[in-house]
């Protein structure tokens, strides 16, 4: 039977993601996981770092919840691909 992880043994897909949208708003972890909470959405410092190191699923309401706070496509956030709109928004990532 074939485990859910990724080739380097990661428990989620969205690690490099999220990174670098946290990066291009320069936020720290600690930053992100204060901008999540403010926006009602129930996070810790420890949840990000978790999720950036790859130590940690990603349940799919947590996945809705930061494309929603990115304002960016499941395309990114799931498999690395801009749409056009993401690319209007984040022409340097």
């Amino acid at each position: 039977m074939k485990r859910l992880r990724t080739q380097d043994d990661g428990k989620n897909i969205i690690a490099a993601q999220l990174k670098a949208l946290r990066e291009h708003y320069g936020y720290s972890q600690r930053d992100l996981a204060e901008q999540l909470q403010l926006a009602n959405f129930d996070v810790d410092k420890n949840m990000i770092t978790r999720i950036e190191t790859n130590n940690r699923y990603v349940s799919d309401f947590e996945i809705k919840a930061l494309a929603e706070f990115f304002d960016i496509s499941y395309s990114f956030l799931l498999d690395g691909v801009l749409t056009e709109t993401d690319r209007k928004k984040y022409p340097d990532l």
